[in-house]
């Protein structure tokens, strides 16, 4: 089985099968139609198992990390119960003020770990004495060519924040229990409830 993350495809052993084992879903065309900077955007042209072929269009994306960051109260100034790091922004794209968790792109040579503990110190001004991968998973599969990595951090004491120049926001925090709550409110995105629905699940919130 290849490593390569795009072309694999799983074996019997790994997972159920979910095409027909006897049809590879060739590859006839792959082009590049624009690039940003930010992301590649382009299409594979792919045989179908009934013999016809179709442009399957597609934006490529670095991975990113998404970090659940937990504070004891006292650390936040706020009571003795744990509190989830938050960070309020405008979203140019959606046009609207987004409560999320801490977010950003894995760079070269960065596990999701190291990616999450800069981003979280760069966007918040928290260090994690621990960080652990809770889970990576491809997003949005019928477009993008993007991976999410879920960082749990912990043991968090305040530092410099040191915000890129595209990035204006504020940091701010939310009781644990209520967390969920509050990320289910307009305008709710996919990685901050993600993060706190699997956060939840490994027993960490």
């Amino acid at each position: 089985m290849t490593d390569d993350p795009i072309n694999r495809r799983f074996d019997a052993d790994d997972h159920p099968a979910r095409e027909p084992e006897d049809f590879d879903w060739p590859v006839l065309e792959s082009a590049v139609e624009y690039e940003t900077g930010w992301y590649t955007g382009g299409y594979d042209r792919v045989g179908q198992p009934d013999g016809s072929e179709k442009h399957y269009y597609w934006a490529d994306l670095p991975a990113a990390a998404v970090v659940v960051a937990v504070a004891p109260g006292h650390v936040v100034g706020d009571g003795d119960d744990d509190h989830l790091v938050m960070v309020d922004q405008y979203r140019p794209t959606i046009r609207e003020q987004c409560l999320e968790l801490p977010a950003g792109i894995v760079e070269d040579g960065e596990s999701y770990t190291d990616a999450g503990r800069r981003e979280l110190r760069e966007e918040t001004g928290f260090d994690a004495a621990g960080l652990s991968l809770i889970e990576e998973f491809w997003c949005s599969t019928g477009v993008l060519r993007h991976r999410r990595g879920i960082v749990f951090a912990e043991g968090l004491e305040p530092v410099d924040a040191d915000l890129d120049d595209n990035e204006f926001l504020s940091v701010t925090t939310v009781p644990v229990d209520e967390a969920l709550a509050v990320a289910r409110q307009e305008p709710s995105n996919d990685a901050t409830i993600e993060g706190i629905l699997l956060a939840q699940a490994d027993d960490l919130l």
